[in-house]
């Protein structure tokens, strides 16, 4: 969430900020806040008071008792102000909880170079990589060509977990390692420490890193207990520092983890409804940093950077897009896509992400580090390295073969005991 010190500020720069995201986020919530915020602090000014009268009411009730004077008086004074009390903090807590409800569906302010736009189609292109490959022959989908060479089985997948489930099978199970395991030793070369992190968090740990508001029907909540099974690694890695000062020293923390994701993909509408592309359950390896506040957007570049080297050496054809503001969510400040370019559905389609998200989740999870100047939130940075089904259906379609056989990218070859081709004649 945004910082409250900031909201009371520079309340006319964050409206201005909020607008534009255009009709998605309402600039005069700020002026709510404000209201609120305002009788918040009067009405706590005013019950501290009376704490501080209780106080030194007592004190004289027990210096007259001692003198034998009538303290009478200031008996019944005493005994009406806990009452008095007790109204002012009951209402306080129900500001309080008003505030804290209109802090979370506020936004984070963007950076100036987000493109303005409405959603995804203009979201600005930065640049290309790679060529794209136009086969002589017509391309399987990957459902098909997984079916050719039995490299999985959706239909007992569905049969015991339901839809967008999936067995990978042999050489197709033996690849998506590959990409995991040359993915861990791309981030371990380039001095990030790895982390494995649980696979469920509280909802306290929740709010902080995202917006549950927009979130909530993606998790799965886990019956009776306050747990959600985790949609990205970085969610448990960023929260894993909630309410601590980290020394500046220290910073960045480059970190990297692997985890299996669950998501509902409620929001799908249909959509990537058979194969592997858009599943419930998936495979994904995530950068984070916590950084300075000075550092962070230097550090947001190399973590694109990073990603794009990733899928270079993969062999890919992609593209770098900015997010433009009306696609880019909530927690944000600044997000690059990339998109890979997948030839039988000719279309790009996200292969992952790369955000900064400057103090807002900080501020939601007290994560600061120590300054000479006093202690201040640090700025939170992720970014996808692979989600590994989407890699796969991208190497299944742009690297198969007129026989249904699939070349392996030279970097995922020694992962792969050496095979340069799987499938057909090579299954």
């Amino acid at each position: 969430m945004l910082d409250i010190t900031l909201l009371r500020e520079q309340a006319e720069l964050v409206k201005k900020n909020i607008s534009r995201r255009g009709t998605a986020y309402d600039p005069s919530l700020v002026n709510t806040f404000l209201t609120l915020d305002k009788e918040w602090r009067e009405l706590k000014g005013k019950t501290d008071e009376l704490r501080r009268e209780r106080n030194t009411i007592t004190l004289e009730i027990t210096k007259l008792n001692k003198e034998k004077k009538d303290i009478s008086p200031l008996i019944q004074k005493a005994k009406k102000l806990p009452e008095e009390i007790k109204t002012n903090e009951e209402h306080l807590h129900l500001l309080r909880t008003k505030i804290d409800t209109l802090l979370f569906r506020l936004p984070n302010l963007l950076h100036e170079s987000v493109p303005i736009g409405k959603d995804d189609t203009e979201n600005k292109i930065i640049k290309l990589f790679g060529k794209k490959k136009k086969p002589p022959f017509k391309l399987l989908s990957h459902v098909d060509l997984m079916q050719k060479n039995n490299w999985a089985d959706l239909e007992r997948a569905a049969k015991i977990s339901g839809s967008r489930t999936y067995f990978l099978k042999g050489d197709l199970a033996l690849l998506e390692q590959a990409l995991i395991h040359y993915a861990i030793d791309f981030m371990t070369k380039k001095k990030y420490t790895f982390i494995f992190p649980p696979h469920f968090i509280n909802r306290k740990a929740y709010e902080g890193v995202t917006d549950l508001t927009d979130f909530e029907n993606v998790l799965y909540k886990i019956q009776e207990e306050d747990l959600y099974l985790i949609a990205t690694s970085e969610h448990p890695i960023t929260a894993m520092y909630m309410d601590e000062t980290l020394n500046e020293k220290e910073l960045p923390l480059k970190l990297f983890g692997l985890s299996t994701n669950f998501r509902k993909e409620a929001g799908a509408h249909g959509k990537d409804t058979k194969g592997i592309f858009r599943v419930h359950q998936f495979n994904k390896v995530e950068q984070i940093i916590f950084s300075d506040q000075k550092s962070s957007w230097k550090l947001h570049e190399e973590l694109i950077k990073n990603e794009i080297e990733f899928f270079k050496s993969l062999g890919l054809h992609f593209r770098q897009v900015n997010v433009c503001t009306g696609d880019i969510g909530t927690v944000a400040a600044k997000k690059y896509d990339l998109e890979a370019w997948y030839p039988v559905q000719q279309a790009y389609r996200e292969i992952g992400s790369c955000s900064n998200c400057t103090s807002y989740q900080s501020t939601r999870l007290g994560i600061k580090y120590s300054h000479p100047e006093g202690s201040k939130y640090v700025h939170t940075l992720n970014s996808t390295l692979i989600a590994s089904s989407r890699a796969l259906v991208a190497l299944l379609e742009n690297f198969q073969e007129k026989n249904g056989s699939v070349k392996i990218p030279k970097v995922l070859q020694k992962y792969m005991n050496q095979k340069k081709k799987i499938g057909g004649n090579h299954a």
